[in-house]
């Protein structure tokens, strides 16, 4: 048997559209190839691949963050990072795959090194506008670089701008095909509620200040919109009593799996972080967006700067952030939150948001465009 690797995670943003490029090459490959994947062997990986289906054979290995301030936890993930590459080594040597793509996170960047070693080409993709430490390191290793915005291409040598090409973020087919009937009948709807739905979302495992702003706002809420609340698993072990207490137009879930893409497309606007995965899902189904971008010192401002394009876009309003001109958005407050949503119960501003949000990925599937070049490489070599 011959093998197609594939390596990312930590998040599903890392994750998922891998997937989506392992599932748009499968027909190209038939029963000729099978996927590994190599993830972190801690955390929600080998869950997510797994369920998937889209992947044969899942091995985990170690994975230590790369950081770029000083704290004791470096000296301790370094051990990590080195048993990840011995343990990533191992497998590629074990399975001699004929490519690797890197859909990149901490747990990418062993593998990468060890592909370029074992002289296994490497593909890698960058989904926000400015790479990731880890993307930056996997560059070095890589035939090819994939990214999403047009932008991100400048933040390159002039040496490796030669392999970048500008694909877009992959997103899974299923999102193309999504069905809003689907998504009401999953949320106990029978039809369209005479309230617009609004989708509020804060990743996997959720995101505080966003729950907070729900919760402080739900009367408001509740009185304008249908409220479905993906508040993260941990968010629901806290909050009990936010499941318990039933309220009129306001439905909580601490997670929403396999249904996601059909209740997005049931969704009239989506409240979320501004991770560039996510983003390009609502694109694809056309959704208006309000975004609070993940922002402060824990991160590299890489969803500020996702979140300024989609503003630049008309597709989104932001909160918290940063407009494309580097100035301050009004802050993520209870009364900004109610003043952004206001403009999107207008039905004509909100087609407006919803076309230009679709637009932008209107007659493109850039992991097809990406398989189609694994594919091609693959072919190539064999």
């Amino acid at each position: 048997m011959k093998y197609i690797a594939f390596t990312g995670g930590g998040t599903g943003g890392h994750i998922y559209p891998g997937l989506a490029v392992a599932d748009a090459l499968r027909p190209m490959i038939g029963n000729e190839y099978q996927i590994l994947w190599i993830g972190s062997n801690k955390g929600v990986d080998k869950d997510i691949v797994t369920k998937s289906g889209s992947a044969e054979i899942f091995k985990g290995i170690s994975s230590g963050k790369l950081r770029r301030y000083l704290s004791l936890q470096n000296l301790a993930d370094l051990f990590k990072i080195i048993g990840g590459f011995f343990s990533a080594f191992c497998i590629l040597a074990k399975y001699r795959p004929v490519a690797l793509f890197s859909k990149g996170g901490f747990v990418s960047v062993p593998p990468c090194y060890a592909a370029k070693l074992l002289g296994i080409p490497v593909f890698t993709h960058e989904c926000d506008v400015s790479p990731g430490l880890a993307t930056r390191l996997n560059s070095n290793c890589a035939d090819r670089i994939f990214v999403s915005f047009e932008k991100t291409v400048q933040y390159f040598s002039e040496a490796k701008q030669k392999k970048v090409t500008v694909t877009g973020d992959p997103v899974r087919p299923v999102f193309y095909e999504a069905d809003a009937a689907k998504g009401l009948e999953y949320l106990g709807f029978a039809e369209k509620p005479a309230k617009p739905i609004l989708l509020v979302l804060g990743g996997s495992l959720g995101a505080r200040q966003i729950n907070e702003l729900v919760t402080e706002n739900l009367p408001w809420l509740t009185e304008h919109f249908t409220v479905v609340h993906q508040t993260g698993k941990a968010w629901a072990e806290e909050h009990p009593e936010q499941f318990e207490n039933t309220v009129e137009n306001y439905i909580p879930l601490s997670f929403i799996y396999g249904e996601m893409p059909h209740v997005m497309a049931a969704a009239d606007v989506v409240l979320s972080r501004a991770g560039s995965n996510f983003l390009w899902e609502c694109a694809v189904t056309g959704k208006p967006l309000v975004l609070i971008p993940l922002s402060g010192s824990g991160t590299r401002g890489d969803q500020v700067e996702n979140a300024a394009f989609f503003m630049s876009q008309k597709a989104a309003l932001v909160l918290g952030g940063r407009d494309p001109e580097g100035n301050e958005t009004p802050a993520a407050t209870a009364e900004n939150l109610q003043a952004a949503l206001e403009q999107l119960l207008d039905d004509s501003t909100r087609r407006q948001y919803a076309e230009a949000s679709h637009a932008l990925t209107e007659g493109q599937k850039p992991a097809e465009a990406i398989a189609r070049i694994l594919y091609d490489e693959v072919s190539r070599r064999s």
